[in-house]
Order: structure tokens, then sequence, then C-alpha cells
């Protein structure tokens, strides 16, 4: 039971019918006997899903990196579900399947508080740079907020000298007065140790964050995958 590798489809937990007649110590070939048997009994989409065209290849290629038995030349596949499985016992009605059925609903069907382990190479790369993706947003929301908080909080000296003025120039407006472009004078910033960039956003260091040199706010926006996200204006 412990060595079922865990399938699911359509955001539910599932058995191939090899699993199936692996768990119930019968064979693939008399679960499927019994299914055409019995097909009146059974509800497509609530006891078993039937897999054929692109659903069964996108299936194959889900699971291709994996040991699930799945036959490449296979040109429909049956999934069963644990009403499907519940079904299947009863069919076969031996003490062994139903000691397993009651091991199925305790172990295998129970997700609960379960967490959604990749089930091959590529589906845990993705998994990986979703968390790294989400990581790195996070870090990027909590640095603009800390530059954002030091902005309101600057030294009292700084607060009377400069902030008294309520007009901000931006980078370019600024670097213009020098000669130079809003890009040149971003990095002339970064190499002084000044600010630092962080995905496409610039940053102060963390001395020069508190010091009433900066006026910032965020720019909310929608991005090109249509999510909600926000950009740092300095």
């Amino acid at each position: 039971m412990n060595d079922l590798i865990p399938v699911e489809y359509q955001n539910q937990r599932i058995l191939t019918t090899e699993q199936l007649a692996e768990v119930y110590e019968t064979e693939s070939r008399r679960i499927t006997e019994n299914f055409q048997r019995n097909q009146d009994h059974f509800i497509l989409g609530k006891h078993y899903y039937l897999l054929q065209g692109e659903q069964l290849r996108e299936f194959k290629s889900k699971y291709a990196e994996s040991v699930l038995p799945v036959n490449k030349f296979a040109s429909q596949f049956y999934l069963w579900t644990e009403r499907g499985a519940n079904r299947h016992c009863k069919i076969l009605d031996t003490d062994k399947a139903w000691e397993q059925f009651d091991n199925l609903e305790e172990t295998y069907f129970n997700t609960k508080g379960m967490l959604n382990l990749p089930k091959s190479l590529p589906e845990a790369l993705r998994l990986a740079a979703d968390m790294a993706e989400k990581n790195e947003k996070l870090l990027l929301e909590n640095n603009i907020k800390n530059q954002i908080i030091c902005e309101l909080q600057p030294k009292a000296t700084y607060y009377d000298l400069i902030l008294q003025s309520k007009s901000a120039l931006s980078v370019s407006q600024i670097a213009k007065d020098y000669g130079m472009s809003a890009t040149k004078m971003n990095i002339l910033l970064h190499d002084l140790k000044i600010q630092y960039k962080q995905g496409k956003t610039w940053l102060l260091y963390q001395p020069h964050a508190g010091m009433g040199y900066t006026v910032s706010k965020t720019h909310p926006y929608i991005d090109s995958n249509g999510d909600p996200d926000s950009s740092l204006r300095t």
C-alpha cells in the first residue's frame, strides 16, 4: 500500500487499473472484465475517467518520468476514483478486497492536510522555480515596504532641512542636470554603494534608506499574465 505511486486527475486522487488490481491482489484482466459486465453500475466522472486523445497524451506526458505503468501505445486508459474502487471491491467481494479498500480510505484517498508533492522531475523543477519566484517577489515587496517606512521616519535634522520641501525630482530630471541619462546615474549611484537593484527595482542600501533623500510610492499594475503586481517609483 505504501508503495503506491500517488496519481491525481481532475484535482482528486485516483488509481489506474493496474494499481487497483495490485491492491486487491487480483489480475488487471479481471478488473476490466468486471467493469465490462457491470458497466451500468459505473458512472463516468463519478466512478471512473476514460482518457482518450489529447487527455491521454497529456496524462502520459505528466507521468512519463515516473515508474507508473502506462502503455505508451494504449489508445484509451481508465482511471478509478475512490467510489469506483469501492464498486470494484463490492464486485470482487473478497476479504482481501474489503481489507485493502479500508486501507485505501484511511491512507491513499485521505489527502487532507497532505503535501501536494511533485510526481516527476519536470514537475519538481517547475515547483522549485515557482517557489523561488514567489520568494523573490516577497523579498522585493518586503524591501520596498522597508524603504517607504524609512522614508516616513527620517532623522529630525534631515526632515527639517530637506523634507520641508514638498517637491521631488525623478532620477531622469536629476540626471539631465548632470548631463547624463537616468540609466547612467542609476549605475553611478550603485557604484557609490547608495542603491542596489533587485529584479527590475532600485532600492537604497540600509545606511541611506532613513536619511530623507528619497520619496517612494508603489504603482499597481497588471502583468503580462493578467496577475496584479506593483512596482516602486522613487
